[in-house]
């Protein structure tokens, strides 16, 4: 086998450049380096960031073509195998089209599959409704026996696809496919079901996950003034002690996700509020209706107010 340093080769892991999925996969690539149980799963991505797992595995990466389902029945196959399978589609294609597969080949047989989703959020852009994964994080949330996790950036999705490896059980991780801002310095040890505070203060609580998502909440956090930040990457199971201690010291809540408002991390964060901590809480996402819109991602994330200005404006505008 190709040695890592090989591999590695004119593949620079740059925080600044580097995209979620693409962190995901060097981790995949190092992973299989490590451990020849692991396969990569395609659906027509053509091997796409797949960086060089093909050209130097080409007996563990098999791909799909189109056919989501099929490539799902066929990872929880592996993983009933003994083989390490990271299922690497769209992630509305994951937890829509094949979501019979990915209920009934992966969670009900408790497989460990990690399926990577890609293009996740309104991160299409001029794909239309077909390819927005708006809901994908309700779909997922109600499947038993999987894990789901929206890391904040490339650095956090190198680390959580390494731990969701080591999880050994069914994961769904939503990625990112823009590059966006560094939220976290260096590599650290991803613990599954831990959330972290980011930014401390005492007026109130910003709960937010996943890839530009995060940094806006920040750069809005900046012009709130005294609010606190919690960084939320596993959403199922979800963090409850941070939350309920956050909440119950500020007395307010604010929920931002790049997803629908319903059934997504605000759901999440107001079933552990309704049970352990009542406070007020605003859920911020996208609302109940598909994204017909068609323009890049900078520009579908100020139309739904999910950039840092729209965010600050609908905090201020619940707060007063």
């Amino acid at each position: 086998m190709t040695a890592l340093a090989d591999l590695r080769e004119g593949l620079r892991f740059d925080p600044a450049t580097t995209t979620a999925f693409e962190a995901c996969r060097m981790a995949q690539l190092d992973l299989a380096l490590e451990d020849p149980r692991v396969v990569s799963v395609e659906a027509d991505l053509g091997d796409c960031w797949g960086l060089k797992f093909r050209e130097s595995m080409p007996d563990r990466f098999l791909d799909f073509g189109i056919a989501e389902a099929s490539a799902t029945g066929a990872a929880a196959g592996l993983a009933m195998s003994g083989k390490r399978p990271f299922l690497n589609t769209f992630g509305t294609f994951a937890l829509m089209r094949a979501a019979e597969q990915v209920r009934l080949d992966i969670c009900y047989h408790r497989a460990p599959v990690v399926i990577a989703g890609m293009f996740t959020g309104i991160a299409a852009g001029f794909s239309g409704p077909t390819h927005h994964a708006i809901e994908d994080l309700a779909v997922a949330r109600a499947l038993p026996n999987l894990t789901v996790i929206a890391p904040a950036d490339a650095v956090q999705a190198y680390d959580a696809t390494r731990a969701a490896f080591a999880h050994n059980a069914a994961v769904y991780l939503r990625l990112g496919v823009e590059p966006g801002p560094q939220v976290y310095d260096a590599h650290e040890p991803f613990e599954v079901g831990r959330g972290r505070v980011l930014r401390q203060g005492d007026r109130l609580t910003i709960v937010t996950c996943g890839v530009t998502i995060v940094p806006e909440v920040l750069m809005a956090a900046e012009r709130l003034g005294d609010v606190e930040v919690v960084d939320m990457p596993t959403i199922k199971p979800i963090d409850r002690e941070l939350l309920v201690r956050s909440a119950s010291r500020t007395g307010r809540v604010v929920t931002v996700e790049e997803h629908s408002a319903i059934g997504g991390l605000g759901s999440a964060v107001a079933e552990v509020l309704a049970e352990h901590a009542p406070v007020p809480l605003c859920r911020i996402g996208l609302p109940d209706a598909f994204v017909k819109e068609i323009g890049d991602y900078a520009e579908q994330l100020r139309r739904f107010e999910l950039d840092a200005a729209g965010i600050e404006r609908r905090v201020r505008a619940w707060v007063s």
